[in-house]
Order: structure tokens, then sequence, then C-alpha cells
């Protein structure tokens, strides 16, 4: 039996077209998409290279704003908005963590945590920090640069930073692409137990089928459009969680 989900949809894009010139001409990447994601669901995104499926997760992040069609983010109209609009809409409301971490290589892993908290004046940036690496696993490497850290430790930084706002939206772009295949189940174990526990929408951007069946649907892209959407994970589907112990070790 699926868990009980919230109908009320937190995204949903209408009629999105995206098209960009090249030297060959327009090129279609998205054409014409039209999905709902409801409050505290997760949805995997799934498709061969060159379906479109990053590129969709940008237009939803208003990263990339589409040639046409609208996207609509916790009842505001984030297509409509400007670049600078935009970011600060993200700022308490999404979190993305994307195949390649993206940290500062100056900062320590407590200081990149803290950057987006301080951004968005959020009291207390580097207690919260200290909290969210703690809950990853990394309370013992607080003081660490970027450098110092293991992919798989780095991946949870970025994690890490990207839950601290305690956003509604968390997308995840091929979060496990540049991890082995132990570490990066350890990675996808902490953020579904993450998004559950805090009741957050997750939207996450894979390859791997199987992966995807742990979301509640599946959305399969072709050639820029939604070819099908499935049922996902149902209670005891999911593989069991790597123990946090075993993940901080």
């Amino acid at each position: 039996m699926q868990r009980s989900l919230n109908t009320d949809p937190i995204l949903r894009l209408e009629a999105v077209k995206l098209t960009l010139m090249s030297q060959a001409g327009p090129v279609n990447i998205l054409n014409g998409i039209e999905l709902v994601i409801r409050e505290g669901e997760a949805v995997g995104l799934v498709g061969p290279s060159g379906s479109g499926k990053s590129t969709m997760l940008m237009v939803m992040t208003g990263l990339e704003r589409p040639t046409s069609g609208k996207v609509t983010v916790k009842s505001k109209e984030l297509s409509a908005m400007s670049e600078d609009e935009a970011a600060r809409f993200r700022r308490g409301n999404v979190g993305i963590v994307f195949q390649s971490f993206h940290l500062i290589p100056t900062m320590t892993a407590l200081e990149n945590v803290a950057v987006p908290l301080e951004i968005a004046l959020i009291p207390d940036a580097f207690a919260r920090a200290k909290e969210e690496l703690v809950a990853v696993g990394l309370g013992h490497r607080l003081d660490h640069y970027p450098s110092q850290l293991s992919g798989g430790e780095q991946q949870r930084v970025a994690l890490a930073r990207a839950l601290a706002p305690r956003p509604s939206l968390l997308f995840a772009d091929e979060p496990t692409g540049n991890l082995d295949g132990r570490t990066g189940a350890e990675i996808i174990d902490m953020m579904f137990k993450l998004q559950r526990e805090r009741g957050s929408t997750l939207v996450l951007v894979t390859h791997d089928d199987a992966l995807a069946r742990r979301c509640d649907r599946i959305v399969r892209l072709r050639d820029g459009h939604i070819e099908a959407i499935e049922d996902g994970a149902h209670e005891g589907d999911a593989a069991p969680d790597v123990a946090i112990a075993a993940v901080a070790e």
C-alpha cells in the first residue's frame, strides 16, 4: 500500500516549452510539458540521455526560463520572475543537490553549509549548519575543507547545505553520479530518510530505474515529452536504509 500523500499541488508545469538556438537552427528541448507535483511527494525523473530531464529540473527551479508556458511553485509564478526575484524565491523554498558537489574550496564544511543560511538572514546560521552536518553523519568533519573530504563526504556536505534552510522542495540531479555504488546508496538512503522526516517534496533526476522506483511516482521523459507517469514505491518495496552509525564511521 502506498503511503498517504498530501493532495495539494506544490509545483505545476503548464504547456512548458523550451527552445534553444544552435548553429543548425532551433532545438526543441521541452515540448509542452504538463505536470503537477504534490506536497510531500517524491518524484523520479527518468529517461535516456538527451531526453530533457535535467533541463526540466532547471526549469522547475527557475534556473532556466521556459520559452513559453507557465511554472508555478507554491502558488507563485516562477516563470514570470526576473533572475533576481527567482534567486530570492529559491533561498527559503528550494534546495538543489547536483552531481558535482559545487562546494566552495576555500571554506570548511561548516562554512559551506552556513553560507545559504547567512544569505537568507537566518539567525544562528552556524549552529543550524552544525545540526545539519550532524544529521548527515559529518559532525566530526566540521572544520575540514572539501579537498580533505572523500567524494561521499562532499556530497553529504552538499546535501546538508541544500536542506539547511528547510526548503519545501528538494531537487537532486544525478546525486550519485560521481560516487561508487556503496557510497551512492548511503547518500540516497540518507536523502529519502531526511525528505520523509521533514515532509519536503523531492524531485530526483536519475538514469537508474531501480532508484526511481523508490519514489512515489516516476515520470518518464523522451525527446522532451512526458512518455508515461507510473506509480513508484510501495511500503516495503524500498531497500533498507544504511544505518546512520555506519555512515558516520
